[in-house]
């Protein structure tokens, strides 16, 4: 399972360490990991010798006092903060020479070296010139700061999803405004992620640039990435197919990984909860020689306690146990160009089901259960040529096994994927041109009747050959203003040639504080339902082809309004106004409906459109108080033979909130978190199910207390579902009786209604629009060091 740590003799050790870690970590139970939680904070409290009082003054180059400005010194791990006069006094042992850093938000930060005695010192500030100087790739594939961006791409660090922590990524999404991770089944609790209301597939996911997470893993290949080594998560909403192909319609979600020298050397994060929830997540930074650096993660979750609170003889929550090791190795060339490789091993065990299930009753038809495992693996890396001329090698595979029973029904699936894309940039006054060349080979081979061959019934795994080129022109119009031009080729033998084309326009002030974008784009995608849509896999209902699909095409309208102020006091206010139009042809919706035994799959004879608007305000008060919050309407609606009705599981209004305010004497931050959603259109098991046909408004909400030690260490707990939400009980129509041995169908397959079952219902698990997981608390602790 660790044979990707193996590159040097050295490595061994951190073998041994990590598979240490590994095996203890799931030989705990909650009482162990209270007991070592507090022997790990109580071993590690600093009592620092207080023998000199250094003083001094932060102010403004203006000379307008700064109240809350940090004063740190790393060496040390000890600081403070201005008063309401712009002075501090920060107590230091006695030492000869000190290095101290000044920072509040909106201006830039101050380093010094000061030397003993110590003494009164005057420290300025400079005003930013602006708040968007993050570093962004996804929007056009080459690194620049996130305003000179003609894409709009918004920017999620690590740090933000600090304030509601989870134990996969997955569910880390929950607080990005407009974007939904969707539980699509009650039982085994897989699901995906959502960009304003349009279904998981239509979500690209990208690791440092490569398509990692696609088909098959777009259910299950979130969970497990080690949120230790995520620098940062950029979205972007809209199609992406100019530059990335198929399945980028929707949007997409680029998680782009720490490099190892910015990375620390150690740190992990282990937090469990009253459910008895265990996860880690930890990296170890490791040198090999001058040129060669290594960053190595596990990330693991462990949950065998079941539990059903809402009555109904299921899980509430599926049982798991899951471990991922990734290992990063960066090289040191010449002229800063890079090479870099990495690899991820995924396995995880888990099963939803009877209360009573157990592995003896996989498959078996007595007691009801859904068990899933999976095995997979990933390999990418990035090679810039030694030219002269700006040339990059980009190269990824990935092999996804899953071995699975849903009740009586078996689902194996084997699927590799191998991608591979060259890119030239070239600049040349004001065109800045990108040119590659990709190419993806996709082998699938499953259970079903999707790799079958209908002639000879033998078993014909799907082999997709997918080439494409694409040019990209970026002209710089005036300081002020860009026009991106964009467009891929891609070649199908099934679906012959696919043109992708996008057109992007920027226009901003002089500082960059204020910026308009607008765009137009074509996205597409080549859909296979058995890798993407968990109902399909179920077994509960037949799946039905009634026709021969064609790939799905969209096309998108975008228009982003970004303003931002700093103020002298060092405050910060942002807002992100977007309206946004995408029209869908030959899209595949499934037809629970028709048949409630059935899921029938077809191209839309019809139109499908989403469009809404989307606005986000971030505020940050220089005294510690933060306010992070996003409201979408939305309307995701389907016409078909003139009548228009909204989609299943689209909600037509969502909104997150982040509230934080940190008190800076005690080192302690108040973090309340939370969402909200309107109703949604749920499915019907035919016209008796006398069940709601639309969900009520729900919120999910949170709160939780941090507490830092120096700097290396952090405390924190909380409560997670502060109102107890769940979904109702009978969101699993018969729930009671999952093998359907109390049901009567006709020839048709259709259920009749009895006196033991009037409103026609069959066993479905398909209905959930929420989690069935409620109130509960949290404990945990990081490091880093």
């Amino acid at each position: 399972m660790l044979h990707l740590l193996a590159i040097s003799d050295g490595i061994s050790q951190k073998k041994q360490l990590l598979k240490c870690v590994i095996l203890t970590f799931f030989g705990l139970k909650l009482r162990h990991f209270y007991l070592i939680l507090g022997l790990l904070i109580f071993s590690h409290l600093k009592v620092f010798a207080q023998e000199i009082s250094f003083q001094g003054k932060v102010t403004t180059s203006e000379g307008i006092v700064l109240k809350n400005a940090s004063v740190y010194v790393k060496d040390l791990e000890k600081g403070t903060v201005t008063d309401s006069l712009g002075n501090f006094s920060l107590p230091l042992p006695k030492i000869d020479r000190v290095q101290i850093t000044v920072s509040l938000l909106g201006f830039n930060s101050v380093e010094r070296w000061v030397t003993a005695p110590f003494e009164f010192i005057h420290f300025q500030l400079e005003t930013h010139t602006t708040g968007l100087e993050e570093v962004v790739v996804s929007g056009t594939l080459q690194e620049l700061s996130r305003a000179d961006s003609p894409i709009p791409v918004e920017v999620f660090k690590s740090s933000f999803f600090r304030s509601n922590p989870v134990p996969s990524l997955f569910e880390s999404f929950q607080q990005v405004n407009g974007v939904r991770t969707q539980v699509n089944c009650a039982i085994c609790n897989t699901g995906d992620i959502q960009i304003n209301g349009l279904p998981g597939p239509y979500t690209m996911i990208l690791i440092d640039g490569m398509p990692i997470i696609s088909g098959l893993a777009t259910v299950y290949g979130l969970s497990g990435i080690p949120q230790s080594l995520i620098d940062r998560i950029e979205v972007v909403k809209g199609p992406a197919s100019t530059l990335y192909g198929s399945e980028a319609v929707g949007g997409l979600i680029h998680i782009i990984t720490k490099r190892p020298e910015k990375a620390p050397l150690f740190s992990f994060d282990l937090m469990g909860t009253s459910w008895e929830e265990l996860s880690l997540d930890a990296s170890i930074k490791s040198n090999f020689g001058k040129g060669i650096q290594s960053l190595t993660g596990i990330n693991a979750f462990r949950y065998d306690s079941p539990i059903d609170h809402n009555k109904d003889g299921l899980t509430d929550l599926a049982l798991q146990d899951r471990i991922s090791v990734f290992q990063k190795i960066d090289f040191s060339r010449k002229d800063s160009k890079v090479l870099s490789f990495a690899g991820r091993l995924v396995f995880e065990d888990r099963w939803g089901g009877e209360m009573n299930w157990t592995p003896r009753e996989r498959g078996g038809d007595q007691i009801y259960g859904e068990s899933i495992q999976t095995r997979r693996w990933e390999l990418f890396g990035t090679y810039d040529l030694p030219l002269i001329q700006d040339l990059k090698l980009q190269v990824s595979a990935n092999g996804h096994q899953q071995d699975s029973y849903y009740g009586t029904t078996f689902y194996g699936a084997n699927q590799k994927i191998g991608f591979g894309q060259l890119t030239w940039n070239k600049r040349s006054g004001i065109h800045h041109l990108l040119l590659g060349a990709a190419y993806r080979l996709t082998s699938y081979d499953d259970s079903t009747p999707a790799t079958t061959d209908p002639n000879s019934q033998a078993n014909a795994p799907s082999i997709t050959h997918l080439p494409g080129i694409f040019l990209q022109d970026e002209l710089k119009i005036s300081s002020n203003a860009q026009l991106l031009l964009g467009l891929r080729h891609d070649f199908s033998r099934v679906h012959g040639s696919i043109w992708s084309p996008r057109i992007n326009f920027k226009l901003n002030s002089e500082d960059k504080s204020l910026i308009w974008r607008t765009s137009i784009g074509n996205g597409f995608r080549v859909a296979n339902v058995f890798t993407e849509d968990h109902a399909a896999l179920t077994g509960a209902r037949t799946v039905v082809f009634t026709e021969r699909l064609r790939p799905e095409v969209s096309w998108n309208t975008t228009s982003n309004l970004i303003k931002k102020v700093y103020t002298s006091s060092g405050n910060y206010f942002g807002l992100d106004a977007s309206l946004f139009y995408t029209h869908f042809s030959n899209q595949i919706i499934p037809d629970y409906e028709s048949n409630p035994n059935e899921i029938r799959y077809a191209n839309l004879d019809g139109t499908s459109r989403s469009k809404g608007l989307s606005l986000n305000f971030d505020g940050l008060w220089a005294n510690g108080f933060k306010l992070l919050t996003g409201i979408t309407w939305m309307d995701v609606s389907m016409t078909e033979e003139g009548k228009r009705v909204q989609q299943l599981l689209a909600e037509r209004f969502s909104g997150v909130w982040t509230i934080g305010y940190h008190f800076h004497p005690m080192e302690l931050t108040l973090d309340y978190t939370g969402n909200v959603y309107g109703p949604m259109r749920l499915p019907l098991l035919g016209p008796l199910d006398d069940r709601q046909e639309y969900s009520p408004w729900w919120s999910l909400q949170n709160i939780q207390l941090t507490k830092r030690f120096g700097y290396k260490w952090e405390l924190y707990g909380g409560v997670k579902n502060l109102l107890n939400y769940r979904p109702p009980s009978n969101s699993i129509a018969r729930a009671f009786d999952p093998f359907d041995r109390g049901v009567v169908f006709d020839a048709s397959g259709s259920v009749v209604p009895t006196p033991d079952n009037p409103h026609a219902l069959s066993f479905d698990p398909t209905r959930l629009f929420a989690p069935n997981q409620g109130i509960r608390g949290f404990l945990g602790v990081r490091f880093s060091y």
